[in-house]
């Protein structure tokens, strides 16, 4: 069972370290690529906090195609190096965005949201996909947030075969 109330009183640092030490027991046991993706993505919205969106796009014939998510409905497909989520891919980089209205070619899927952190899924060189969080507030990301959804990768790079996308 899941409780988030048991979350209201830590601080960030201490849900993060919380989040990635619930992740893999999450995961670990369970084959369906599915399951997995869309545990993660409900843990990660349930702890970061302050966010409006949070989500995964997977590589399938050259463009991002939208995976499990929280939030409302989202841009269903984006072309490699297009918007944020296409620039981490083709760049190969988290990408940090404080105000996504400064970012050019920023592909508005949700009017409300005003920042994004993108962190591609990188696993033995080979992009799969990006996990897309993104916000309401201007400037809602820091360096905290990107290290641990970077360390949410990690985690997942170990339990989940991408090749089944």
């Amino acid at each position: 069972m899941f409780d988030i109330k048991l979350f209201e009183n830590m601080d960030a640092k201490e849900k993060y370290d919380t989040m990635l030490g619930m992740l893999r027991p999450l995961i670990e046991d369970e084959k369906s690529f599915i399951t997995n993706i869309s545990n993660s993505a409900a843990l990660i919205n349930a702890l970061i906090g302050r966010i409006n969106w949070c989500g995964f796009y997977f590589i399938k014939n050259g463009e991002l195609v939208l995976g499990p998510f929280q939030g409302l409905p989202a841009c269903t497909r984006i072309k490699i190096g297009h918007g944020v989520c296409g620039t981490a891919v083709k760049e190969r980089k988290t990408m940090r965005i404080e105000n996504v209205h400064n970012f050019e070619g920023h592909i508005a899927c949700d009017a409300a949201s005003n920042s994004e952190l993108v962190v591609p899924i990188i696993k033995n060189n080979k992009v799969y996909g990006v996990i897309d969080i993104d916000s309401e507030e201007i400037g809602r990301f820091t360096e905290l947030e990107q290290i641990y959804i970077e360390k949410c990768v990690e985690v997942l790079n170990e339990y989940i075969d991408w090749e089944e996308i």
